[in-house]
């Protein structure tokens, strides 16, 4: 009965596919997927061995895929930018030989506090003047108005017009910056870069690929890393009244290694970069007891329609290719078990139901006995 129970279990110890824990069975995944109409004859759902072949040609690929420049919707604007006086924003008039006209601001009173508030209509009250429409309007207008109906109380009308206070136009900053709120328009054309800077810059968090600007319902992406790595201005677009400019937090841009390595965890891409070799040297490497160096895999994309990379680092130097190949976020890397490390699991595994049969087989092997003295 004993050797009836050793057989039994040597058949059962074959199958390694009993073995605890994941592993990469690259067969069986190929023929999972080899009835899919999307893999055609070019490989696509094939395991694509890391080397310098496929280095070249991801690098060939990230060129061609740089984004074509943007167009700024308000690159016009931006060209020709003139502030125009709306609703709540406070004027300042100054007619010169005249200070019975001009309130002064003292040393308690600014000179928003001192100034002609627009009202919500857009009409501002002045002296000998009256109501006068000034929504719109550009300083410039706005003087030459002042002037013409002045100068039937005052002979040739010598005035200046500013804006002490921009109440009326505003944009909103949220997201990953360190003071988000809300910024005013004022005759200073406001860019993208503008309002992060007037925001106290990024956190550390940020992801400033991922810039989102948001403009009467439709919403537009821009990559401020290309802004600042490579001077696309195109990314830096004119804000205008009402734009909220959100930036993302970079908590979508993960990597996860799993399997054999000391610290299985995910990890965050920094600036949206991140190659194999970070990615394990980030969880302390392999672990030198259980993993198979030669088998690491990068599963990347959906499971109907899959992209893996296998890399044999068994020598050091296949560690140059891992520091070439970029990851993308979402990516998972695995590291498999070495074949003995998943025979001692096995053996781990039914160790206490072998020593309980064998327990078994004992006690009945002496209760024959004892039957048949």
């Amino acid at each position: 009965m004993k050797h009836a129970l050793l057989m039994v279990l040597v058949s059962c110890l074959s199958a390694c596919a009993w073995g605890p824990g994941m592993h990469m069975d690259e067969d069986a995944f190929r023929e999972r997927h080899a009835g899919k109409a999307d893999a055609g004859a070019d490989g696509a759902f094939d395991i694509v061995p890391i080397d310098a072949t496929l280095l070249g040609q991801q690098q060939e690929a990230r060129r061609q895929a740089r984004p074509a420049p943007l167009t700024d919707p308000l690159a016009q604007v931006a060209a020709d930018y003139d502030y125009r006086v709306t609703a709540h924003d406070v004027l300042s008039v100054i007619v010169w030989d005249h200070p019975e006209l001009t309130i002064p601001a003292g040393e308690f009173r600014s000179p928003e506090a001192t100034g002609h508030p627009v009202a919500a209509d857009g009409t501002m009250f002045y002296p000998h003047v009256g109501v006068l429409p000034v929504a719109g309007k550009t300083l410039r207008d706005i003087r030459e108005l002042l002037t013409q109906r002045l100068s039937t109380v005052i002979e040739r009308p010598q005035l200046d017009v500013r804006v002490v206070g921009f109440r009326g136009q505003k944009v909103q900053v949220t997201g990953e910056v360190v003071a988000p709120g809300s910024l005013p328009i004022t005759d200073v054309p406001l860019r993208v870069q503008d309002a992060i800077s007037q925001a106290r810059g990024f956190t550390q968090e940020a992801d400033q690929r991922s810039v989102t600007l948001n403009r009467a319902g439709t919403t537009f992406t821009l990559d401020l890393q290309a802004l600042y790595e490579q001077g696309d201005v195109s990314q830096n677009w004119l804000m205008r009244d009402g734009d909220i400019l959100n930036v993302a937090d970079r908590s979508r841009n993960k990597v996860f290694v799993l399997g054999e390595v000391r610290k299985p965890s995910s990890r965050l891409m920094v600036k949206g970069r991140m190659t194999l070799a970070e990615a394990i040297g980030d969880t302390e490497g392999f672990d030198p007891l259980t993993s198979n160096p030669s088998r690491v895999y990068v599963i990347r994309g959906s499971f109907e329609k899959p992209s893996i990379f296998k890399l044999d680092a068994k020598s050091p130097d296949a560690l140059l290719l891992a520091n070439q190949f970029q990851l993308q976020p979402h990516d998972v890397v695995f590291v498999s078990a070495h074949d003995l490390t998943r025979w001692n699991r096995i053996i781990e595994q039914i160790q206490p139901t072998v020593q309980l049969l064998w327990q078994a087989v004992d006690i009945g092997d002496r209760t024959i006995i004892i039957d048949n003295p």
